[in-house]
């Protein structure tokens, strides 16, 4: 994830980093402000967490975005790591409502990965690049100890050209606001915990994984400037994305649960294994905030996109109780989602 400037917060007090620290939750959210932030990025203009970073140079706007890929297996069903990390940078810069144009990619091998491995990854990042339209441009390669990256790890760093017709911003959000997800939630995290083979499951599900901008281009061609913020749901899932901006915002989310779509064998899953598909981590959908009179047409357009029949609008944004997620069960009934401190699937992305 690529940050901007944060709202102050009190200074990192922990004395090691743990697992939690990388899962994209609360403890995240602490090491980012707390720490990170302040020390590098004192004085830069922004207004919080996003996915890409957004730049005037001449007079070219442009989006920058990195991201780092650990995900373990290499491969699992639906992906591998190789496709993943060309995904999930265009799909930054895609919800930051710019045209992905170019990548570097960054390799750290481990000693003893099969050359053949290694090839199928390579050949897997440029497919993925080719179907989402962007060229790899450049990029590095370590190669470190035995036992010392699970095989390999991945940095892209993304280019991208922002949509003069969009101006997505949390401060745009306002009370009476649609929310609408592209597709099914948790199918990517679910498979990439199954493909472990570390519980005694078996679903027929397979990771996400996909450029999503062919979806939000088809969003701003419908409905332009009523587009007001967007977000892929990665690490810490649905309800991480709609924690923060409902902090940032200072509003209120309101989901309607059962219109979140979700297949069975994720919902069997996570009951089994006392998760929240909320909080489980996709690779190839997001969330999007349009105008309420814009919704219907926002949605249509989405759904005659390939890929995009499930997409459905899934809450609205109120005024109360601020800086709050709360879910509404079909029986009327309301909880609060909140943020977890990590991640109950680490190393999925």
């Amino acid at each position: 994830m690529t940050t901007v400037a944060l709202p102050r917060s009190s200074a990192f007090t922990d004395a090691v980093i743990d697992m939690a620290h990388g899962a994209g939750g609360k403890a995240s959210r602490r090491l980012i402000e707390g720490l990170i932030v302040p020390a590098t990025m004192a004085g830069v203009a922004g207004e919080g967490l996003g996915d890409a970073a957004c730049l005037t140079v001449g007079t070219a706007r442009l989006a920058i975005t990195t991201d780092s890929f650990v995900v373990r297996p290499l491969r699992f069903p639906g992906g591998s790591i190789g496709e993943l990390a060309v995904n999930g940078t265009v799909n930054d810069l895609a919800v930051s409502g710019a045209l992905p144009v170019a990548l570097v990619c960054s390799l750290i091998v481990e000693a003893g990965l099969a050359t053949d491995v290694l090839r199928t990854e390579m050949t897997a990042i440029g497919v993925a690049a080719s179907r989402a339209g962007v060229l790899v441009v450049g990029g590095d390669t370590k190669v470190v100890e035995h036992g010392k990256a699970d095989g390999m790890y991945i940095t892209t760093t993304g280019l991208g050209q922002v949509d003069p017709r969009t101006a997505l911003s949390v401060a745009a959000v306002r009370p009476g606001d649609s929310i609408l997800i592209s597709g099914h939630i948790g199918d990517h995290g679910v498979t990439v915990l199954l493909a472990r083979g570390e519980v005694d499951l078996t679903a027929n599900l397979r990771s996400d994984t996909r450029s999503v901008y062919p979806l939000v281009r088809a969003l701003v061609d419908a409905v332009g400037p009523d587009v007001r913020w967007m977000r892929d749901p990665t690490r810490g899932g649905l309800a991480t994305s709609l924690n923060e901006l409902a902090r940032d915002c200072g509003l209120a989310i309101v989901l309607e649960e059962d219109a979140v779509p979700v297949r069975d064998e994720v919902r069997g899953a996570c009951e089994l294994l006392g998760l929240d598909p909320l909080h489980i981590a996709n690779e190839g959908q997001f969330v999007a905030v349009v105008a309420a009179e814009s919704a219907s047409r926002a949605l249509d357009a989405l759904r005659r996109v390939p890929g995009g029949d499930s997409a459905s609008m899934i809450g609205r944004v109120e005024v109360a109780p601020a800086r709050t997620v709360l879910a509404v069960a079909p029986y009327g009934g309301t909880r609060v989602v909140d943020m977890l401190v990590g991640d109950p699937l680490p190393r999925i992305c």
